[in-house]
């Protein structure tokens, strides 16, 4: 695990460009990529960079249970709103949060990731430590599943909703252990809300209570932190 602490997110979003470059300079690829705001500094780094991703797969983390790919809370309309339609790539996969059968759906994503390995995951991070939507208590050996969400990530994630709709209780999210099998691994985050993940993702031991410490067992991971995020850690560390 190599942690870096940088100014303001936006260096650190050039920081995981570079990462991300570094990787397709390799050839074609597949990334696995997230939500919310964390990553858009670098999907934004992604559309206004000469680079084509035409030849790319990517594998999303997470969808909402009930949201169809057109709701415009949906991770997928996300997705397409900010990169795909900008930047497209050769295949993209996004969970089916309407499908008759999650556990089939389930299944069948499990199936995307073994026929596409994933060679850069990108993640974000909950005020509570969950990465993708593996909440507090989620065992390090879950594939792809099905997941009620706490109200502390409910809750985070109203901002995200007009008109005072609700927000969806269930996802689909990969696993931990789908997410330990990038071969790369990149987490970001900011704001000061994050902090105390942040120290019990990096200086504690690994615990299911925070899933993000899981990502101390990969050592090709770069954890990458504004200032405010960081405030909470004892060590030193610098980008």
């Amino acid at each position: 695990m190599h942690v870096k602490v940088f100014k303001t997110k936006s260096e650190a979003s050039d920081y995981a460009f570079q990462l991300l470059i570094k990787q397709k300079d390799l050839g074609p690829s597949t990334y696995g990529l997230a939500t919310g705001s964390t990553p858009l500094g670098l999907y934004q780094l992604m559309v206004n960079s000469e680079y084509d991703f035409s030849q790319d797969q990517a594998i999303n983390l997470d969808e909402y249970i009930g949201l169809s790919k057109d709701h415009p809370q949906s991770y997928a309309y996300f997705m397409n709103q900010y990169l795909f339609s900008k930047k497209p790539f050769k295949a993209t996969y996004i969970p089916n949060g309407v499908a008759e059968e999650i556990h089939q759906e389930c299944l069948n994503y499990d199936q995307i990731l073994e026929q596409w390995p994933i060679d850069l995951q990108i993640l974000g991070l909950g005020s509570n430590g969950h990465i993708g939507f593996n909440e507090p208590g989620s065992s390090f050996d879950t594939k792809t599943h099905c997941v009620q969400l706490t109200e502390s990530t409910i809750k985070d994630n109203q901002r995200f909703f007009e008109n005072n709709e609700k927000v969806p209780s269930r996802a689909i999210t990969m696993g931990i252990d789908s997410i330990l099998k990038a071969k790369q691994i990149i987490l970001m985050a900011f704001g000061e809300n994050k902090a105390h993940a942040i120290r019990q993702a990096i200086e504690l031991p690994a615990s299911p209570l925070c899933p993000a410490s899981c990502l101390q067992q990969h050592a090709n991971t770069f954890i990458l932190l504004d200032e405010e995020a960081a405030s909470q850690l004892s060590g030193e560390y610098n980008a």
